[in-house]
């Protein structure tokens, strides 16, 4: 039931732009909790990374004293990798083109972010 209404909300964030190429819910330590991606995307080295890239984020904005971040942004050639908090043990992950408008994936990202902390 829970992983329903998280890939609900997932698939409600895929469709606000085609620009979004795969979305997920992942545990603080890894764990994939639900996702859409597509055949090829291993989602368990998908979690695995997504954690590691959070942990390097708090880390960073600690020592820099930044306080808790918010959200994690990696721009490669091929597009864009988003991160945002999704409540305390949750991270909601974004994949996104290159030619994505960041700042529409951005305020649909922290809509659904919002949506998955109030179900977990």
């Amino acid at each position: 039931m829970r992983e329903d209404t998280l890939r609900n909300i997932l698939t409600q964030l895929n469709s606000t732009s085609a620009e979004i190429q795969a979305s997920a819910v992942i545990s603080t330590d890894g764990l994939m909790i639900a996702s859409i991606i597509p055949q090829g995307l291993d989602p368990d080295r998908l979690g695995a990374m997504g954690a590691a890239l959070q942990s390097i984020g708090t880390r960073v904005a600690r020592e820099l004293d930044r306080g808790t971040p918010e959200q994690v942004l990696v721009k490669g050639e091929h597009g864009y990798v988003l991160m945002i908090q999704a409540g305390s043990d949750a991270v909601l992950t974004v994949i996104a083109s290159a030619s994505a408008k960041l700042g529409l994936i951005f305020l649909d990202a922290k809509r659904a972010a919002t949506s998955v902390a109030q179900v977990l």
